[in-house]
């Protein structure tokens, strides 16, 4: 069997005494693609944080190759967060070349690279709060691919993009897959997750309901998630 590449271990959160998770248990291996679905407040973003070492568990761990996961191997994850957090006064190669030096990424091509990759080389040079936002969430997605990262975090990354933007994104993270990253992504928009993903786990009310393979149709990953969000309220 293979080993887990990312395992989330009796994972809890509690925020102002309000439970958003509850003993989570996971295990991720690499070149998965995995759908993080459930209504509002089921818990996603909330198990997405802790994955990603942004949000501290209130019990329980998160380990990287079988070791407890700490700062030093954030440059594993590569996250695309629900707000793109792209600084808005730095136009889109600065955003790039600043996260570049952060990670240490030496490659002088990698940010014209992704620039053109994510259709943004023409607004490379404009500050970062003029761009729409399906750019702002094309920028932010090019971000988290800077440094090659083993691991890929998604939240809603098909928010504001149009048509050719879910296009584009959907041939990422085939390329993604395709190289061996392992993918985990939230999303309401079951047509564009459709038969990118292999693994479907469904949260409801901060618990897992429903972990197991994704069917490859649209119609059919809806109807599963209606089947298991049942009675919750979005």
């Amino acid at each position: 069997m293979t080993s887990p590449t990312l395992e989330a271990i009796r994972c809890s959160r509690i925020f102002s005494g309000q439970r958003a998770l509850a003993n989570t248990d996971l295990a991720f291996i690499a070149g998965q693609s995995v759908a993080l679905l459930g209504p509002n407040g089921a818990g996603k973003s909330t198990l997405l944080g802790i994955l990603a070492t942004l949000v501290r568990p209130s019990t329980g761990e998160v380990r990287l190759d079988g070791q407890t996961i700490g700062s030093s191997q954030r440059s594993a994850l590569g996250l695309a967060a629900h707000e793109t957090l792209c600084y808005g006064d730095l136009t889109g190669r600065e955003n790039l070349a600043l996260f570049a030096r952060l990670y240490s990424v030496s490659d002088r091509t990698r940010v014209d690279g992704l620039l053109d990759r994510l259709d943004l080389l023409e607004a490379a040079d404009r500050p970062a709060r003029s761009y729409s936002r399906g750019m702002q969430q094309r920028l932010a997605l090019a971000r988290a691919l800077l440094h090659r990262p083993r691991i890929l975090l998604l939240d809603e990354p098909f928010s504001g993009l149009d048509s050719a933007g879910v296009e584009l994104l959907r041939a990422i993270l085939a390329e993604e897959r395709t190289r061996g990253t392992l993918l985990i992504t939230i999303t309401h928009d079951l047509g564009a997750i459709a038969g990118l993903v292999d693994r479907a786990i469904v949260l409801r009310y901060g618990r897992v309901v429903f972990d197991g393979p994704a069917p490859h149709s649209g119609d059919e990953l809806r109807a599963l998630y209606a089947e298991q969000a049942r009675g919750v309220a979005t």
